[in-house]
């Protein structure tokens, strides 16, 4: 069993069924922490969308994203007893981000959600693939299942 558990989540809807997948495989005891990066205008747009960041609004619409994460990580935070010590809202690239934060609080475990799309992300989705190559500790992908539908 695991003891100190990192979740890396996107805040969907899917994101409890990563949560009840890393408890599931944590101690009683554990420490459980949960982190959501949140990827800036300009690094999501860059050479897409020139000069993005100068573009009249964007760093309220920024701010008022990332208010609205963080409300999200705090509900779920609350409803799965997670101490806000233990939630993180981070700005930078997802995978380096969590990997960078495992290996500097010395986690044992990432736990991440894929949806195994297709092509090279066929079995790992392009942030749990990233997060997997490179990381100092285990890391769990979780398969999201479609709640939409009843086949596995």
């Amino acid at each position: 069993m695991y003891r100190k558990v990192l979740v890396g989540l996107d805040l969907s809807q899917e994101s409890q069924q990563v949560l009840e997948r890393a408890r599931s495989v944590a101690a009683a005891d554990s420490e459980i922490h949960i982190v959501y990066v949140f990827e800036p205008v300009d690094a999501v747009y860059f050479g897409v969308v020139p000069y993005a960041p100068l573009v009249g609004g964007a760093d309220s619409f920024e701010d008022s994203v990332r208010a609205e994460m963080k409300s999200r990580l705090d509900e779920l935070g609350t409803q799965y007893q997670i101490p806000a010590a233990a939630r993180h809202l981070i700005t930078g690239s997802p995978a380096a981000e969590m990997r960078r934060l495992a290996e500097d609080q010395s986690f044992d475990l990432i736990v991440v959600g894929t949806h195994g799309r297709a092509g090279v992300q066929l079995l790992l989705g392009s942030t749990a693939n990233a997060v997997l190559h490179g990381a100092q500790c285990d890391v769990l992908a979780v398969r999201i299942k479609d709640q939409r539908s009843n086949s596995d």
